[in-house]
């Protein structure tokens, strides 16, 4: 398992983050998401790493953008 941390900028609510986790968790591999709202940091625990621009497009898809 393999496990990253990254920032997320726009969320504001209970939605926002269940909309990021659920577009996150369309990726392959992904087990697990979990959204920290007052600072925007977003866990995934995944079988093999996820690959920035997927996480990139599936952040933007939800609604919000990836910093880091």
């Amino acid at each position: 398992m393999t496990e990253s941390v990254h920032t997320v900028t726009g969320m504001t609510c209970g939605h926002c983050a269940s909309s990021v986790t659920e577009e996150i968790t369309k990726l392959d591999g992904v087990t697990d998401v979990a959204v920290d709202l007052p600072t925007g940091a977003v866990t995934i625990t995944s079988t093999t790493p996820v690959p920035l621009p997927a996480l990139r497009a599936a952040v933007t898809e939800a609604g919000y953008e990836l910093v880091s």
